[in-house]
């Protein structure tokens, strides 16, 4: 069949490879003249930046791309697992690693926290893969929306296991009834960033999240985080896909209740089936005008954003790693500001990334590329400009503060993105990072499906719809769609 996809994020270009390795012609319109949505990269004065994602866990995802195309894995795209996940810094002096090991990690904890209590250590990461494996197989891995989906061992499973898997209390709840050291309670709690969500609200069963991490673990590309993007991408050329840059998507056009085509540039591109990759906002809203949208769904709340600095450091800081965090002192107050207050916390956890680490060449000799990022609220129309010249310096004073530095005077090179410009060049409805955000019990059901009830052959994926945002999940939203095809077209 002939199948246009509408964006070639992460989630568009691994559904234009499945697609196109079940013997579709597939082709692919992007508004920007790059492809990997918020995966992206930039250079500038001898560093080199990843815009976007910098965590990187389950690459079987991406593998399985290669392995559909009848292709080696290891020939196409290599990476190495971490022996550590994050560094974190407190403001009572505390450090610690976040080592893979789980023994290593828990003799890190006793010698920073005094925490002793390997054995709960253990089975609180026991207990986060028992909730993964039992959920993943029916919430993340398939839609929600097949009543064929619902008639297996897998769903009565895990309908049997729903008293286990923490659907009512809060993350911080069930973290602070496990852990009395409130350094490990935020340090649990944190793992609700990972997709824009608050640990106060979110419901315990997201504490399933560090599963991934610690258990399964995370890995580093061996050329950066935008080779997952290049790597996909030039597989997908290879198997005949089309790409159209600097092509932005007018329309989606339907005859009765079935999908014939899109129109770009006022021409019209025939097609049995439309993918979008783009955000369910500007497709209902933009693209789909004539179409009753799913309001209630477009109404729920949105997940954070960010606001990143990327600075070039003209120096090495050996107390960082690839990943480092350095806390807020007061987490609930950073969390009720984002999500009550729509503000920016005068004292934010700040997240710093340094590929550069581990890909000398991605700084010139003797310094480093800082990916500077904190967690914002969504763009519901506050004064931007003053808010992010604010961030700035708390985050300054902090860096300075918690690493006994001048971070200013050692700074070349700066550019900045945030909610406004995250949104302008990603279609990312208000700047959110994950579409809705995860802040209740039902949020898993309140994702838009990955296919269209109403028009026939019309199919979602991306950080907006099911499953949800970031890489893993996003991935699986085009495994989905690639499954719903060749179910529906059978």
């Amino acid at each position: 069949m002939k199948i246009n996809i509408i964006g070639s994020g992460i989630a568009g270009l691994a559904a234009s490879v499945r697609l196109a390795a079940s013997g579709h012609s597939v082709s692919v319109f992007e508004a920007n003249n790059y492809p990997g949505g918020k995966l992206s990269e930039f250079q500038i004065k001898g560093y080199r930046f990843d815009a976007g994602p910098s965590l990187f866990t389950m690459p079987q995802l991406v593998e399985e791309l290669f392995i559909l195309a009848g292709k080696n894995p290891q020939d196409h795209f290599e990476y190495t697992q971490l022996d550590k996940a994050c560094n974190y810094f407190y403001e009572d002096g505390t450090r610690f690693s976040a080592y893979h090991n789980r023994e290593k990690f828990a003799s890190e904890l006793n010698n920073a926290l005094g925490y002793g209590e390997a054995d709960q250590l253990f089975k609180y990461l026991d207990k986060a893969a028992f909730r993964y494996n039992i959920t993943a197989p029916i919430f993340v891995e398939q839609s929600l929306n097949k009543l064929q989906n619902f008639l297996s061992f897998a769903t009565l499973k895990g309908v049997l296991s729903v008293p286990k898997l923490g659907l009512w209390g809060s993350m911080n709840d069930e973290n602070e009834s496990i852990f009395s050291d409130k350094r490990l309670v935020q340090y649990f709690n944190r793992f609700a960033t990972y997709n824009g969500s608050n640990p106060y609200m979110a419901p315990s069963l997201l504490n399933m999240i560090p599963h991934l991490e610690h258990n399964v673990g995370t890995y580093f590309p061996q050329n950066g985080m935008y080779n997952i993007t290049q790597s996909i991408f030039q597989m997908a050329k290879e198997l005949g896909v089309n790409f159209y840059f600097n092509q932005r998507v007018e329309k989606i056009e339907t005859i009765g209740e079935r999908v014939c085509g899109i129109f770009v540039g006022g021409k019209f591109y025939e097609s049995d089936i439309v993918v979008s990759n783009a955000d369910i906002h500007p497709t209902y809203n933009k693209l789909l005008p004539h179409v009753k949208a799913p309001q209630k769904l477009l109404e729920q709340e949105k997940s954070s954003s960010a606001l990143i600095f990327y600075w070039g450091i003209k120096r090495n800081y050996p107390e960082l790693d690839l990943h480092n965090i350095l806390f807020s002192e007061n987490y609930e107050q950073e969390f009720d500001c984002l999500f009550k207050q729509k503000t920016i916390y005068n004292d934010p956890t700040i997240y710093i990334n340094i590929t550069s680490k581990y890909k000398k060449d991605d700084a010139p000799e003797g310094c480093e590329n800082w990916f500077v990022m904190i967690n914002v609220p969504n763009n519901c129309g506050q004064d931007w400009d003053v808010l992010i010249a604010a961030a700035r310096k708390s985050i300054v004073a902090k860096i300075n503060r918690l690493l006994s530095t001048d971070i200013e005077s050692v700074i070349e090179v700066e550019e900045i993105l945030e909610p406004r410009t995250i949104e302008s060049k990603t279609s990312s409805f208000a700047g959110a990072l994950y579409g809705n955000a995860s802040n209740n019990k039902f949020s898993a059901f309140l994702r838009h499906k990955n296919f269209s009830s109403h028009i026939q052959g019309l199919y979602f994926c991306g950080g907006s719809v099911h499953p949800g945002g970031g890489i893993p999940l996003c991935l699986n939203s085009a495994k989905i769609v690639a499954q719903l095809v060749q179910e529906d077209y059978a």
